[in-house]
Parts: C-alpha cells; sequence; structure tokens
C-alpha cells in the first residue's frame, strides 16, 4: 500500500497533538516520507532545564526524539500495510548527549527506520539545531507493535 504525502502528511500532524505531552511542548511536524521524520520543538522559556543556561531541558529532547522515532517507523509500517489501529510502545531508546542545545534555539529531530519485523521496529534519530552533523543528542531504539502489525519490512 502507497500512501500519498498529504495522508503521511496527516498522519505527522496528528503525532504532534495527539498527545497533551506532545501538545504541551508545541511540537511541529518538519517532513515525513515512508521511514523518515523530522519534528521540531520550538525553544521556550519554561522548557529550560538550567535557568542559568539557557538550555532546552533534556527530557524535551528525548519526548521529541521519542515521538520523531514513533512517527518514522509509523509511516513505514502503514505503507506495508499495517492497520491504522496499530500501535507502537517504546520498548527501548538510548539517548546519548553530545553537547547542551543552543540557548533560544528551536531543535530538530531526525528519525530513520531501518529494519521492521512482524513484533519490533529499530530506528535511529539525531537531534540539531541546523546541521545534523552537529548533534545535540543522538538515539537508537526499538518499539514493539501492538494489535494488528505490519508484515515484515525490507530494509
Amino acid at each position: 500500500m502507497t500512501l500519498d504525502p498529504e495522508t503521511l502528511a496527516a498522519i505527522g500532524a496528528r503525532m504532534t497533538t495527539s498527545t497533551p505531552q506532545a501538545a504541551a511542548l508545541n511540537m511541529r511536524l518538519v517532513s515525513v516520507e515512508p521511514g523518515v521524520a523530522a519534528m521540531a520543538v520550538p525553544w521556550r522559556a519554561d522548557l529550560v532545564g538550567d535557568p542559568a543556561t539557557g538550555v532546552m531541558a533534556g527530557g524535551v529532547i528525548t519526548t521529541l526524539m521519542d515521538h520523531c522515532c514513533g512517527l518514522a517507523i509509523s509511516s513505514i509500517a502503514l505503507t506495508a500495510g499495517a492497520k491504522p489501529e496499530t500501535s507502537l510502545a517504546t520498548l527501548d531508546l538510548r539517548i546519548d548527549y553530545m553537547r547542551p542545545a543552543a540557548p533560544g534555539r528551536e531543535v530538530i529531530a531526525l528519525a530513520r527506520c531501518y529494519q521492521v519485523t512482524r513484533s519490533i521496529a529499530f530506528v535511529r534519530a539525531s537531534a540539531f539545531e541546523d546541521d545534523e552533523a552537529d548533534p545535540v543528542a543522538t538515539a537508537q531504539g526499538a518499539f514493539v507493535f501492538s494489535g494488528a502489525r505490519p508484515a515484515r519490512v525490507a530494509s
């Protein structure tokens, strides 16, 4: 099944508002295509973890990366025939923080799903301001499907 770009964008936009946490962080969709997603969180004073530096809290970045990973997986799983009611749960998400996010700057997460089995999907992501080659953080994760599952997707 092929999903048109408008349908993928609608799914991505829904991911930014479907949970109270995503909505509270004002997440926004940057882009989505099968297996790849980008989302962003704007800098706000109430999201700062250290008032002395103005750096965005690590938990905000973790939440952003988790949501973005979920969108990358959903976009490829739905394309592979998963039912819309299929849900995901984060099984494992390892985050490596490389440096503090720049104060006053939006943070973007980019996630790529690289393998999907019948029950688990694997994804890598990075968070950055302007350049993916200069990450604030990187992530690698595994997500488990519940409900109707996709067929195995070739990587």
